[in-house]
Formats: C-alpha cells, structure tokens, sequence
C-alpha cells in the first residue's frame, strides 16, 4: 500500500514537471536565441547558448531596431509602464471609491447606478473605439499619456468586486466608527482600505497586465514613434514588408517586455494569492 501511494506521487509529480517544461520549453528557446547572430537563425533553431547575448540586448536596449523606427526598447518599455501603471492605479481608485458610495451612502437610484455601470461590462473598448477616439482627438489627447490612460481607466468589473467585498464588511464596524465619531472619509481611510488590501493587490496584478498587454487604443491613439508601447514595438518589429525580421533582437526585446509583469506578479504573489481565495474578513 505505501509503494502504491509513493508510486502514484512519483507519476504526479512526472507529469506536473513534463508539463512545466512544455510551458518553460518556448521561454527557453527564445533565450538561446537572444545568444545568436541574425545568420544562425535563418533556417535554423539552435538549442544552446551562443556567445552574442551581451551584443543583442545592449543593441534594442541603446539602438533598438530600425523595423520599429529606431526607437530604444527602453523607451517603449517606460511608455508601457506609464499606461500600465496609470490604467491600473485609475481602475482601482475609480472602482473602490464608487463602490464604497454605493454601499455606504444612502441616496435615491444608489442601485439604478450600480446597474448602469454594471451593463457598461457589455461594451469593451473594441464596441466603443470609434466615439471614443473621437473624444480623445477633441480634447487633444492623440500622442500624450493622458490619451494612453484616461480612456482605460473606468471598470465596471472593479467596481463590482469591490462592492460586493464591502457588503461583507459587518455593519457593527460602522456603527462602532460612528460612535467614536469617525465620518466617511476617515472610515473609508482607517477601516475600509486596510480590509481591502489583499483585494486591491490581486486586482492590481490583473489590471497592471491588462495595460501592459495593451494594443488596439495604443495603435489609435498613438502616431509618434517615441510614444509607441513595447507590444507595439514587437508587432512592428515582426511584421516587417520585404524583409527577414531579425529574431534575435526580437526575441531579447520580447522577453525584456515580459520582465515588469513578472515582477509585479513575483512581487505581489503572496497578496495576489490571498485577495483571490479570501473569503472573510
């Protein structure tokens, strides 16, 4: 019986390592591309390192690729991060503060505005694009980071997740604020963030890769090439007309761009964790 059970945990634990390796396989080979020259890649895929790793990245990270216009990746990487940053820091100050008025201010159509913001979740960007671009183009907004963050900011989902976390806030901690004499905004400050942290990091997780791996507003809403985004920056830098894309620089700027979500994931791994599987407060 026992040669059983540890049998049974050896084959587990072979297919969870096989199936890490599929995962990890495609990762790798892109690493040992960034090794190579643009002449051992054609026609061929090499399994081990090479000596040019230095070479390739020092190349996107000063002089970036000519298919993308030229353009640093470091550059395009702080546009990322700046509209990254700013949807998700806005979709969370935005959603928390609307939620916490709807849960805990008493005013007539409370709830005809929370369904109204709810059926906002059936037109995404993509439905809206084009009213939307519009606006953005009046108020002046075409290259500039305003124009990157401000149409993005509004979550219909946010708002959702955070009301329904404040509903399971017990009522006594209110009354209790109250008799010490603590009015909205300092319960709001001293009892309702402190509660709502684990769920605002798991929702910062999510919402900072949502912006990362922004493209179709960034491709509107941008013309300058000093503005573009690094997803942008891949796109062009493969889909080059008449010509060989260059996948050893391509693939160091790839994995460069996957290196600010990684460590925002690794960084807030544990809160993320906790603010998806807590149930109580």
């Amino acid at each position: 019986m026992v040669e059983k059970k540890g049998l049974g945990k050896a084959i587990g634990h072979a297919f969870l390592w096989f199936g890490i390796a599929i995962v990890l396989f495609p990762l790798y080979i892109a690493l040992v591309a960034t090794t190579h020259t643009f002449d051992v890649l054609i026609g061929s895929t090499p399994l081990w390192f090479g000596g040019e790793f230095l070479k390739n990245f020092t190349t996107v990270l000063t002089q970036g690729l000519k298919a993308a216009g030229g353009i640093p990746v470091w550059v395009m990487m702080a546009n990322s991060l700046v509209m990254a940053l700013g949807i998700a820091i806005g979709k969370i100050a935005i959603s928390i503060t609307a939620a916490y008025a709807i849960v805990y201010f008493r005013f007539p159509g409370r709830e005809l505005c929370f369904v109204l913001i709810f059926i906002t979740l059936m037109m995404p960007v993509e439905v809206r694009i084009v009213p939307t671009f519009q606006v953005a183009a009046n108020l002046n907004f075409i290259d500039s980071y305003l124009g990157l963050v401000l149409p993005l900011i509004a979550s219909a989902t946010a708002t959702f997740l955070y009301r329904q976390m404040f509903m399971t806030i017990p009522a006594e901690l209110l009354e209790a604020a109250r008799i010490d004499g603590a009015g909205p905004w300092r319960f709001f400050v001293d009892v309702v963030l402190p509660l709502s942290r684990t769920n605002t990091a798991a929702l910062f997780v999510v919402l900072f890769i949502y912006g990362w791996n922004q493209y179709l507003w960034p491709l509107l809403v941008t013309n300058q090439e000093s503005m573009y985004t690094i997803v942008m920056g891949i796109q062009r830098m493969v889909n080059i007309p008449d010509a060989v894309p260059e996948w050893n620089l391509i693939m160091a700027v790839a994995l460069l761009g996957m290196l600010p979500p990684l460590l925002v994931v690794l960084g807030m791994q544990k809160l993320f964790v906790r603010g998806l599987v807590e149930t109580e407060k």
